[in-house]
């Protein structure tokens, strides 16, 4: 456990911003932007888990003063962990507490019940259990607690019209905020085309690598890409040939995804290159992104792609359309099929030209509309809009 320092009266307000887990995730990433990015003179920072804050994920977020505590949730509900959210919310006096999906809501009570002058919830999409937010069990889940919830943060279009129309939140208590990529760290290689990476196989200039970055879980579907790219070495004759997949990340599919290179045979074409801490050097070693997502909110990884540079091909679902602009920046095919995504990779494959195209045209959309300093003065706004709302 990391011990809190009181606050101080003349130190600035306290953000508390509480996650189920804080490790190698989309959500949590965004969490250190934020983090990194916010004015030190206007707030402070800390993370709670209710499950645990991992070691090395918390040495990301590069201010000293951040605290950060792991309450060890087991399975079920969190109701026997409100007496200590309870204490620990009135012992620090955060002047915002700002939950992060359906798994971190239940923390909202407590943080109610002692006084905390600002109450957020961020939305950023489902997960395998709900991909498609239709689940009236978790709609009625989240009505429930709405009463205790101040503000709401959708990070998509599509979230924003879920807590409206299904959950049945007021509009007016709804902000659309999207996340926002470091254009400085995710950017193209000073060179044309695809640079050298670090311990990958296939640097030769001969090969065409689509690459993938994300936690290796059920909901992420790596085996639909591996299965695509065995789709298009079969189809797509020399080009195909040509095709070599990189999947960056660790997690509880592995073994699966190891079973499923052998069954079709790809393990000369298939790198599982585990966690990497390189990612914009990651992403600089890739021809195409692909993202198989069977569920996302607004995904990072993909706003991380178009600023370094490279055409996206991601699956038809929760807020990747609102990011990949079809035939302009990538192209959007079915979730979980296979032959679709394998026809979306033999076009670029077969055309750098393409490929180029629209890597430029994709950097160019992030830094018009995803760019980070935007969604920091987002929530730096929002909460002091709140807090002034409060006070008055």
């Amino acid at each position: 456990m990391t011990v809190f320092a009181p606050r101080s009266v003349d130190s600035q307000p306290l953000v508390m911003h509480v996650v189920y887990s804080f490790d190698v995730g989309g959500l949590e990433n965004g969490v250190v932007n934020l983090i990194n990015r916010m004015p030190a003179d206007r707030f402070r920072h800390a993370v709670v888990a209710l499950t645990a804050c991992a070691d090395d994920f918390c040495k990301r977020v590069q201010r000293d003063d951040v605290q950060f505590l792991s309450l060890h949730k087991p399975p079920g509900h969190g109701i026997k962990l409100y007496p200590r959210l309870y204490r620990l919310f009135r012992t620090h006096r955060p002047a915002v507490v700002h939950t992060r999906n359906l798994a971190a809501l239940e923390a909202i009570v407590p943080a109610w019940a002692a006084g905390v002058p600002v109450r957020v919830h961020g939305e950023h999409g489902w997960d395998v259990s709900d991909p498609h937010g239709t689940r009236r069990k978790f709609q009625v889940l989240r009505r429930a607690y709405s009463p205790f919830v101040q503000r709401y943060v959708a990070l998509s279009g599509q979230i924003e019209r879920y807590l409206v129309d299904r959950v049945g939140i007021p509009a007016q208590r709804v902000e659309r905020i999207c996340n926002g990529v470091d254009t400085e760290r995710f950017q193209p290689g000073a060179a044309a085309g695809r640079a050298p990476l670090a311990g990958s196989p296939f640097n030769d200039t001969d090969a065409i690598v689509v690459g993938t970055v994300g936690r290796l879980q059920a909901v992420k579907d790596q085996l639909n890409l591996v299965r695509a790219l065995a789709v298009a070495r079969e189809r797509g004759g020399a080009t195909g040939e040509k095709l070599r997949l990189a999947i960056a990340g660790d997690g509880p599919l592995r073994p699966a995804v190891e079973e499923e290179i052998r069954r079709h045979r790809l393990s000369d074409a298939v790198w599982l290159a585990g966690e990497r801490r390189d990612v914009p050097e990651v992403m600089r070693g890739f021809d195409v992104f692909a993202l198989p997502s069977k569920a996302e909110g607004i995904s990072n990884t993909i706003l991380e792609a178009m600023s370094s540079g490279l055409p996206v091909v991601a699956t038809a679902v929760g807020g990747n359309a609102e990011l990949v602009s079809e035939s302009k920046t990538g192209a959007l095919v079915p979730a979980e099929d296979p032959a679709a995504m394998a026809d979306a990779l033999l076009c670029y494959a077969s055309d750098a030209a393409l490929r180029h195209r629209h890597g430029q045209a994709g950097r160019l959309k992030v830094e018009q509309s995803f760019s980070l300093a935007g969604m920091v003065a987002r929530y730096t706004d929002l909460y002091e809009r709140l807090l002034r709302q409060r006070a008055n």
